[in-house]
């Protein structure tokens, strides 16, 4: 579709709800839902909006063990004011481990929806459900995957691995599906300034599915690049153009203001720089979750395919690339602070003899090397999105042999080695790295320079983004035969579906790991279903895991 076609479109679309505040304010003003997340054994966070006419607003919030809130453990009031785009987020303490409880809110007449959390627990525990979440692009359909893991009763917790919204104007990635399923992003221009990204996270909460979820199920987050803009790192970002678009700075900063607006999580400490976005949780002697920061705080600039297209010309080439160019000494991707909170973490881990580590992490970790797919006879699609000998062409990338992606941990493989180097000095070699970012479902091992076991990786598929393949060009039947070449040629990939869109179901118990893969039938229809599409079993064998 044509940028100016799309404009079109574009302009016949009804107005953004920014645009409507004032007259929306005469009606029930909670029109974004209610939320919860970054709980502790003894506190949680819960969150919601009011739609105002600009004025603050006196908001009474209520916690109870019941769903009729006869019993309240809780309440208060807390002042929406424009300073804050009118959030409402409290810090509610001395609550009890392990406890469900409900909540809501109230203004003038009008009261919320009602909203379910937890405490994490202490002590001896034997069972946990995590949902693994990622790439929820409102313009590519309905946040159907969400509205699944609401009703997943399996699920504990939800850890949404990042790009929960994304930065792209309306006429951007997307913009087709867009039009035809009235899903255009609202502004309609790229996301720059603190209102836009406030508009922008509006938009997102205002889904049917999402509202579901955040309702039902305590959040855990990691940030990954399109809560600020494609392909972050310390200095700028692949989708900043400066000075067109301002300082980076800025527009980092606002992004970041805007996510803790916006999201159920706490507040950095006085002394703490807002970019240290990283948590560890504690669920009693079971399991415990670091997440990681890795776009804003230690990240070097990444190497782009089309800077040294003319360099590789032979698989020597490609082999001096990655040796000189790749593996360069000091290409960081975390920072000194976030590498001290992990081994912190870990160490209190091991010492402790908690059963299972798990690392949220937003970007595939494993060695992930593009097959070769014109020994397959498979040829590139015809399409605006590939263009030869650069990032998009698998192709050129398989001919070589060479990483598929390098925003990815396998651009960064000196800080890679780094990290399990750490690791492994920790007495720590039973990783479990859950992965979003990529659009695909994965499960990988986890394997250093010498070929030493460091764990496993589980990567979930999108909530809506699609599988790169399909968004290439390729059809269903020859993405599904690129899989199996992964699978096939790249020793670390134990599965991988780039088909799907959906999430992980992980359950943790004393003796295993389980990871479900589950898929939803549709994105760009509110009526759907939903399947496990696979299921790995994650044992453990002395110091080590595998999938078994």
């Amino acid at each position: 579709m044509k940028r100016r076609e799309v404009l079109k479109g574009l302009a016949a679309l009804p107005a953004s709800a920014a645009a409507a505040k004032v007259n929306d304010h005469q009606r029930n003003p909670f029109q974004h839902g209610v939320a919860s997340g970054d709980p502790n054994d003894s506190s949680v966070v819960i969150w919601t909006r009011i739609t105002s006419d600009g004025s603050d607003q006196t908001v009474d919030w209520e916690l109870s063990l019941d769903t009729e809130f006869s019993t309240l453990v809780a309440s208060g009031q807390q002042l929406a004011t424009h300073h804050r785009d009118f959030t409402v987020k409290v810090v509610v303490p001395d609550l009890a481990p392990g406890t469900h409880y409900y909540f809501r809110f109230k203004s003038r007449k009008w009261a919320s929806d009602k909203g379910k959390t937890m405490t994490l627990p202490s002590g001896s525990l034997s069972k946990l459900g995590i949902a693994l979440a990622s790439c929820s692009n409102f313009a590519f359909g309905f946040f159907n995957a969400y509205e699944a893991i609401a009703e997943d009763d399996d699920i504990d917790v939800v850890l949404h691995l990042g790009d929960y919204i994304y930065e792209y104007g309306a006429a951007g990635w997307g913009a087709e599906t867009a039009l035809r399923i009235n899903r255009a992003h609202r502004p309609l221009d790229e996301i720059i300034s603190l209102n836009d990204y406030r508009e922008r996270h509006a938009q997102y909460k205002s889904d049917h599915g999402s509202k579901l979820m955040h309702a039902s199920k305590p959040l855990l987050l990691v940030w990954d690049d399109h809560e600020s803009a494609n392909n972050p790192w310390i200095g700028g970002a692949q989708n900043h153009q400066s000075p067109e678009e301002g300082p980076w700075r800025d527009r980092r900063n606002n992004a970041i203001q805007a996510y803790y607006e916006w999201m159920p999580v706490r507040d950095p400490q006085i002394d703490m720089d807002r970019k240290q976005f990283w948590r560890a949780y504690q669920f009693g002697d079971l399991a415990t979750l670091v997440t990681l920061e890795s776009r804003h705080t230690g990240r070097s600039q990444q190497i782009n395919y089309a800077d040294h297209i003319d360099a590789i010309r032979s698989v020597e080439d490609a082999r001096r690339f990655e040796k000189d160019i790749l593996e360069a000494p000091d290409r960081t991707m975390l920072s000194t602070d976030m590498e001290q909170f992990l081994d912190e973490a870990l160490s209190k881990s091991k010492e402790s003899g908690t059963a299972w580590r798990l690392v949220g992490n937003a970007i595939p970790m494993a060695k992930t090397p593009t097959p070769d797919i014109s020994a397959m006879g498979i040829s590139m699609p015809d399409s605006e999105n590939v263009v030869p000998g650069t990032s998009a062409d698998l192709v050129w990338k398989g001919k070589y042999n060479l990483p598929l992606y390098l925003d990815t941990w396998d651009g960064y493989p000196w800080a890679r080695q780094r990290l399990y180097d750490q690791c492994r000095g920790l007495g720590v070699q039973d990783l479990i790295v859950m992965t979003g970012d990529s659009h695909s479902f994965w499960a990988n091992t986890l394997r250093d320079n010498e070929k030493h076991s460091m764990g496993v990786e589980i990567g979930t598929s999108g909530i809506t983004s699609p599988g790169d393949f399909i968004e290439q060009g390729f059809d269903a039947d020859t993405a599904s035969r690129i899989d199996q070449a992964l699978i096939d040629q790249a020793p670390d990939i134990v599965w991988t579906s780039n088909r799907y869109q959906g999430y992980v179901r992980l359950t943790v118990s004393r003796e295993d790991l389980k990871a479900d893969y589950v898929a939803v039938s549709t994105v760009t229809e509110s009526t759907w279903d939903v399947k496990t599409v696979k299921s790995k079993r994650i044992t453990r064998t002395g110091n080590t895991v595998a999938f078994s």
